[in-house]
């Protein structure tokens, strides 16, 4: 016999339709409200870096790494041609001023000295025998003038003895005439006798001031040309350490070419390379200083170079009264350069987030310190290690600095601690 059945309940018979349709309306709702609100992301405490925005000491500047190099750098030139003969110095050696480099040899020039001294010779051989000419006629006149005044004299006194022998009527007035035109013409041809010495006296004495400036001209060139023997022997300009030298044993140099170089190590020099993002805040003069093993160092910019590569510019700084005891060719040291005076600012330490976010926004905690949500802010200024703060924070709000590299777009951080 049959028996009847209840029906069950609506709720009973239809329960896992009911259970799935409230899952989906919670999920639907849930996602939702995720759109509106934002995304969110759990992440652990520990695997972040929260520092504190602070008003403090701001000083701008850079933070490099410079090369230390000598003071000055001389290239050392070829006066004179010829081919290498001999190299006396090595490369690293300490050099003094005029210490021999290298030597070189040129034939040529030793046949030019010798064909320059046998000219000069000769010209001393004929300036000797000109000197002689000079000295032998002015003698002669001097003797032809002697003679003359002496017969000068002599004619005188017979005139005069003529004269007091017409005056007792021994001579004639004929006589006496004759006498005294003789006698007047000697007085003339004496005087113009002693006008041409003195001429001859004056001249002599220029050309012999002319001729003594032509020998000493000669003697220059001479003396020049036997000096280009002594530029065969290259020697270093200054002292320092020879630091190479570029020719070998038999090559030809011209004059002029560089053959070695020569560091100066009185003093040093950091060299180093800016980002052209500073080529126009960079000028000489500027103060930089050198942390190192507890003890800074000032330096100050020297040199600037505003002619960018490769997005770089180089600069030069010396060392002040101070040097640390180690520095030598090729260290390196970290500088840091200045570009003003320290500023009170509105402050947080640096991190990644600012490569992630251009610096326009970061996460800031709760007082709870369990959540983070993105607020917008302004950077102004930054140093190797703060970024000043211009809007969006103020002094003692937290802020996460690193770790965005695994927040993707997430709107608001929950905070496992």
């Amino acid at each position: 016999m049959d028996k009847i059945l209840k029906k069950k309940p609506f709720i009973i018979r239809y329960r896992n339709y009911l259970i799935g349709g409230v899952i989906f309306l919670v999920f639907l709702i849930y996602v939702i409200m995720s759109s509106w609100g934002g995304r969110k992301l759990r992440t652990e405490g520990d695997r972040l870096t929260i520092e504190e925005v602070k008003q403090a000491k701001f000083m701008e500047y850079v933070d490099t790494e410079g090369i230390v190099q000598p003071i000055l750098t001389l290239k050392v030139n070829a006066r004179e041609g010829g081919s290498v003969d001999k190299i006396v110095a090595e490369e690293g050696m300490m050099m003094e001023k005029g210490d021999t480099i290298l030597v070189l040899s040129n034939p040529e020039l030793l046949r030019t000295i010798e064909e320059q001294r046998d000219e000069l010779e000769k010209q001393l051989v004929g300036y000797r025998e000109k000197f002689i000419e000079m000295e032998q006629k002015s003698l002669n006149l001097k003797q032809q003038v002697l003679q003359a005044t002496y017969e000068l004299k002599r004619l005188q006194k017979s005139y005069e003895l003529d004269q007091e022998e017409f005056k007792m009527g021994i001579k004639s007035k004929a006589q006496l005439e004759v006498a005294r035109d003789e006698y007047e013409y000697k007085k003339e041809s004496t005087a113009l006798q002693l006008q041409g010495l003195k001429q001859d006296s004056v001249v002599t004495v220029i050309r012999k001031d002319l001729m003594e400036t032509d020998l000493q001209r000669e003697k220059k060139k001479f003396s020049r040309v036997c000096e280009r023997m002594e530029h065969l022997a290259i020697r270093a300009t200054v002292g320092g350490q020879l630091s190479f030298v570029k020719v070998t044993p038999g090559q030809q140099v011209v004059p002029g070419e560089t053959v070695a170089e020569i560091k100066v190590l009185d003093q040093f020099k950091v060299h180093t390379s800016l980002s052209e993002y500073y080529v126009d805040r960079i000028t000489t003069g500027l103060p930089a200083t050198i942390d190192y093993q507890g003890k800074k160092y000032p330096l100050k910019i020297t040199r600037v170079v505003p002619e960018v590569k490769d997005r770089m510019f180089d600069v030069d700084l010396v060392f002040g009264e101070d040097t640390p005891e180690n520095a030598r060719i090729g260290k390196s040291f970290r500088v840091q350069i200045e570009l003003g005076q320290p500023e009170d600012a509105l402050v947080i330490p640096k991190g990644n987030f600012f490569q992630y976010t251009g610096g326009q926004w970061i996460y800031k905690l709760n007082e709870a310190g369990d959540r983070a949500v993105k607020v917008p802010v302004t950077i102004g200024r930054q140093n190797p290690r703060q970024y000043e703060i211009i809007a969006g924070l103020k002094a003692g709000d937290r802020v996460i600095t690193s770790g965005y590299d695994i927040f993707g777009e997430a709107e608001e951080l929950i905070i496992n601690n």
